[in-house]
């Protein structure tokens, strides 16, 4: 099995470590903008060559991780390098967009767009971890535009990779991952710019914070260029679901102003049923 990575990072990168643990006898090729990327991973047995025009003709599967603002150029600059059998999957976070741009493609069913939902809050090829994918959920969507050998042998991967599939709508897709990913991205970067903004506070404030703090901010380590094309490229739905945060926000202010003690009780008690809601889907 041959793979080809463009962009070798924690999502590129870690595909290729559980593409290569799954695969023994894989060959595995990649491409970055960041030369010391590419000889990071070099070096580091992430890849085994640089991806090239004559080997992206030989490819199984070409993985497409870049910033989601790149991707559809990407994908369409290499589907006319790729050969006739060779898949293109993209990891974006977002959809719509590039399956719209991608719509009339003459080699539209060599594509499968697909959103793993996986990843942590580092980035770059030092990040790349082994098992980011086992047992996690992969959403693909238009999967009726992709040639049907093509898609089967994508299905065949993701199951050897133990990932959940679930087809979505890419504009569903986008709406829904706007609120379970996109906001809490912008919560977590948002109170971690709230509490460096303290600078009287700084020299000690950090050793005050618990591991509550810890987990929530977490996602503000992100890769800023991640997650600025993400939320430019989702902008309409994540502006509808920040509408929706900051009503719920003001809403406590107002109970914490009012001193409304019994409604805030009543408030935090009903939102306690997510607790129910995620263990279900653990479980699940």
């Amino acid at each position: 099995m041959k793979l080809g990575i463009i962009g070798i990072g924690l999502m590129g990168g870690s595909f290729a470590h559980d593409f290569r643990s799954t695969y023994k006898n894989s060959k595995i090729y990649g491409f970055d903008v960041d030369i010391e990327n590419c000889q990071y991973s070099i070096d580091n047995k992430i890849v085994d060559e640089l991806l090239n025009e004559t080997s992206c003709k030989e490819l199984d599967f070409l993985i497409v991780s870049v910033p989601v603002h790149i991707i559809p150029n990407v994908i369409k600059k290499y589907l006319d390098f790729v050969g006739p059998n060779t898949l293109v999957i993209d990891l974006g976070s977002t959809k719509n967009s590039i399956c719209n741009f991608l719509d009339t493609h003459p080699k539209r069913d060599q594509f499968l767009a697909a959103h793993p939902i996986a990843g942590t809050e580092n980035s770059g090829p030092k990040s790349a971890v082994k098992d980011l994918y086992k047992n996690s959920t992969i959403i693909i969507c238009e999967s009726d535009k992709t040639r049907l050998e093509l898609l089967e042998k994508a299905f065949k991967l993701f199951k050897n990779l133990k990932m959940k599939i679930i087809d979505m709508n890419p504009l569903d897709h986008d709406k829904n991952i706007a609120y379970v990913s996109h906001l809490s991205h912008i919560s977590s970067f948002m109170l971690a710019k709230t509490v460096i903004e303290k600078k009287l506070l700084r020299k000690n404030i950090f050793d005050l914070a618990g591991s509550g703090f810890e987990s929530t901010v977490r996602l503000a380590k992100s890769s800023p260029e991640t997650w600025s094309s993400i939320f430019n490229d989702n902008k309409s739905n994540i502006l509808e679901a920040l509408n929706e945060y900051i009503d719920n926000l003001n809403n406590i202010k107002s109970l914490i102003e009012k001193s409304k003690n019994d409604l805030i009780f009543d408030e935090l008690n009903k939102i306690n049923l997510i607790r129910e809601i995620l263990l279900g889907i653990k479980i699940k």
